[in-house]
């Protein structure tokens, strides 16, 4: 089979899995982010690049934003957001931030396959994000993609349209964003 045929297999499961993300949980993350003084993202390996994509759009409309573990992130207080970004919301690192941010009062919230993991138990915001977990043999949610792509995938559109709600809600515009857009490069 071709590239093509795979990439057309792809775009249908995306298509098919950005259908489940709710609009209540969606607004929920974006009234969160509108509210916060500052917002933390955090989440390991690709769902982590996902976040570091989601945090640097965030700093292009301005909004105080950092990622979890990198050496200029601030210090995370009560008018703060944690956005955890974890398909099986159990990742160790990620549960025991979760705690923290929890400890010093921020809200948490968490985009997961797992509603009911142990970081969806501790969050405000839970957006329930369809896809196959890593070992994919115990899922009913069947994907032909390795892995978590499909969720990584689907965090990233998910990320990037909650952006563009945001930019409606506030009346930014990209002209605006490429004004903090890098300029060292």
């Amino acid at each position: 089979m071709k590239t093509s045929y795979f990439l057309s297999k792809v775009l249908e499961e995306l298509n098919h899995s950005l259908q489940y993300i709710t609009d209540a949980d969606s607004e929920s993350l974006v009234k969160a982010i509108r509210s916060s003084k500052k917002v933390f993202v955090a989440g390991a390996g690709r769902s982590g690049f996902m976040g570091k994509s989601f945090a640097m759009r965030m700093m292009h409309m301005g909004i105080d934003s950092y990622v979890v573990c990198e050496t200029v992130t601030a210090n995370i207080t009560e008018n703060d957001l944690l956005i955890i970004a974890s398909g099986s919301g159990e990742t160790k690192s990620l549960v025991s931030m979760a705690e923290k941010a929890k400890g010093y009062g921020a809200k948490l919230a968490v985009v997961t396959i797992n509603p009911e993991s142990t970081i969806g138990k501790l969050a405000d915001i839970v957006v329930k994000m369809p896809g196959s977990p890593k070992d994919q043999a115990a899922s009913k949610y069947q994907t032909i993609q390795p892995m978590a792509s499909l969720f990584e995938q689907t965090l990233l559109l998910f990320f990037d349209s909650s952006i563009l709600r945001y930019m409606e809600l506030e009346g930014v515009n990209s002209n605006s964003m490429f004004s903090r857009h890098a300029n060292l490069e």
